[in-house]
C-alpha cells in the first residue's frame, strides 16, 4: 500500500503513523535550524548539495551566481518547510502542500546523504550495531516517502 495516494477529489491522502509524522516534524525543524545557522554566517558544509557550485572553474562567476539566486532558493526552501510543518498532521493535503513535501523530503535526503557520505555503493541495510544504522534507515525511509509522493503526483 502506498504512503501517499491521489483521491477522487484530486487532493492527496497521506497515510503516515504518528511516529513517522513526529520524525518528519523533527527533521523539518532540524533542517530549518541548519538553514538559519547558515544565514547567520555559520554555513554547514552538508548544505552544499542544496546550494551547489554553478561555475566550478570560475569562483568570481560562481559568487555572482550565488548572489543572484541564493536568497530566492533559501526563501523557497523556508516556504516549503513552513507549509510542510503546517500540514504534517493532516491526513489529506492539496497539490501545493504535497509539492512542498516533495521538495522538503528531497532536501532532507540531500543533506542527510551528504552527512553520511552516501554514494551508489552505500549499503542502506546497515548492521544494527553500526552507529550509522539509524541515520541510514532514515535516509532509506525518506527515499521511500519521496518515491510515494512522486508516484501520487504522477497519478493524475
Amino acid at each position: 500500500m502506498s504512503i501517499v495516494r491521489r483521491t477522487r477529489k484530486g487532493d492527496f491522502e497521506v497515510r503516515l503513523p504518528d511516529g513517522e509524522r513526529a520524525l518528519l516534524a523533527a527533521l523539518v525543524g532540524q533542517l530549518r535550524s541548519v538553514l538559519d545557522a547558515g544565514e547567520s554566517g555559520e554555513a554547514d558544509p552538508n548544505l552544499r548539495r542544496l546550494f551547489p557550485v554553478a561555475y566550478a572553474d570560475d569562483p568570481r562567476r560562481d559568487a555572482g551566481y550565488h548572489e543572484l539566486v541564493h536568497d530566492e532558493l533559501l526563501a523557497r526552501r523556508r516556504s516549503a518547510l513552513d507549509l510542510m510543518a503546517q500540514t504534517i498532521g493532516e491526513e489529506r493535503v492539496d497539490e501545493d502542500a504535497l509539492l512542498s513535501w516533495m521538495g522538503v523530503v528531497n532536501d532532507l535526503r540531500l543533506v542527510l546523504g551528504t552527512r553520511l557520505d552516501v554514494s551508489e555503493e552505500t549499503e542502506l541495510a546497515a548492521d544494527p550495531d553500526d552507529p550509522q544504522a539509524g541515520p541510514l534507515a532514515v535516509y532509506a525511509y525518506l527515499g521511500h516517502l519521496l518515491e510515494s509522493i512522486i508516484e501520487a503526483l504522477a497519478d493524475g
